[in-house]
């Protein structure tokens, strides 16, 4: 009874994880679950446009992404024999809610966090979106990555769920969505293309504080490493991981297709970058699966080379703190939990499983005869991955 309690309050605050792919679980060996097992996801290959009666042979270039399990979250507390004299929902109001709160937010902080390897990035940060255009550009962008209309999502925080169910009040809504954002405060489903969840977890990005005029400082660059000039000499750290840049001259395409979409292509920064005493810094980025700037080929994800002498936006004005939304496919981000070893020589021990979100929780209760207490933990085994970056949209605020 106290395993099946458990997994239910988990599974209540588990509002990101719900929505994303979740079908890696079994891929993990159940007997030697443990932090730091690996499964590689093999990724489908790619192939570029080719005609003509000559037979045309392309590479087959397979690549992969490592799901790993990085955590083992935790709640452990004692319990003295009297506790177990309360009933189950007693028990459930004083201990375990408590910490299956705790334990069931920490998953969806982990998930959210990696919004920090998402490139594509709608709104103004230090704005609070308050218009369906903001939205529609978030379809938009992943409309331009050939991403599929169907089961799209939006997790938004509770400021910019505030602020766009104000904003879309009364502006040709059907009645029936009215009523339900009316009702429930929150913003209906099915509604500019998404699916909306409201999670109070979303994660917060700080724009580094840029600097100078920032331009390219050398011609025919591509892959993760772009040099840049122009920043403010000697002044250390000017753009912080996670932040988001544009480059003159270099678009984005689509994945199918390899024609520009009209936008220039964004960029997020892998790592902290400083200037030198003479302006210099070096930008390591990524974008779609993850790569640099591919100009050609079956990965192709850029119209051409960032211009040589052209500016470097950044996405932000500096030192600007908000939190990130997320518009995404669920097949953007998995989160692999699997069952833990069951071990001898104790009080109580079980391990159950909650089929709609995959979870796999262990209770293990124990005794200690000094005492007269009952040490019990709750533990679940996870890892989150990063599969598609170009399925998700950052939504700033």
């Amino acid at each position: 009874m106290i395993t099946r309690e458990t997994l239910m309050v988990l599974y209540n605050e588990t509002v990101f994880t719900k929505h994303v792919n979740r079908e890696y679980n079994d891929k993990f060996g159940e007997a030697g679950a443990k932090i730091g097992s690996v499964v590689n996801l093999r990724k489908p290959v790619r192939f570029v446009a080719a005609a003509g009666q000559g037979i045309i042979y392309q590479d087959l270039t397979e690549t992969s992404v490592p799901l790993t399990l990085t955590t083992q979250y935790q709640r452990s507390f004692q319990v003295s024999t009297a506790d177990l004299k309360l009933s189950i929902d007693d028990f459930s109001k004083r201990f375990i809610r408590p910490a299956m709160y705790s334990m069931g937010n920490q998953i969806d902080v982990d998930g959210l966090s990696q919004y920090i390897n998402v490139f594509n990035e709608v709104g103004t940060p230090g704005t609070v979106p308050n218009s369906a255009l903001t939205y529609l550009q978030a379809g938009q962008k992943l409309s331009d990555q050939a991403v599929p209309t169907a089961d799209r999502k939006v997790v938004i925080g509770t400021k910019q769920n505030a602020t766009i169910v104000n904003a879309l009040a009364g502006l040709f809504n059907p009645q029936r969505k009215i009523s339900e954002q009316y009702d429930k405060g929150m913003m209906s489903s099915d509604t500019l293309g998404f699916d909306w969840y409201m999670d109070p977890n979303t994660q917060p990005q700080v724009v580094g504080p840029q600097g100078g005029t920032p331009t390219i400082s050398a011609a025919n660059q591509t892959g993760s490493s772009i040099t840049t000039t122009g920043w403010t000499a000697s002044a250390g750290l000017r753009l912080n991981l996670g932040d988001v840049v544009t480059f003159a001259g270099c678009f984005a395409v689509n994945p199918q297709s390899r024609t520009s979409t009209g936008d220039l292509a964004q960029w997020v920064l892998t790592a902290n970058a400083s200037s030198d005493g003479s302006g210099n810094a070096t930008l390591q980025i990524a974008g779609p699966d993850g790569n640099g700037i591919i100009t050609s080929g079956p990965f192709q994800n850029a119209s051409a080379s960032p211009t040589n002498g052209g500016a470097v936006s950044v996405q932000g004005a500096a030192n600007t703190n908000t939190t990130r939304g997320l518009a995404f496919h669920p097949d953007a981000f998995t989160f692999a939990n699997v069952p833990l070893p069951l071990p001898d020589g104790v009080d109580m021990k079980e391990r159950m499983g909650v089929p709609e979100i995959g979870l796999s929780c262990r209770i293990i209760r124990a005794y200690d005869i000094n005492t007269d207490r009952l040490p019990l933990r709750c533990d679940v085994l996870g890892g989150w991955a990063t599969i598609y970056p170009q399925l998700a949209v950052r939504i700033a605020s």
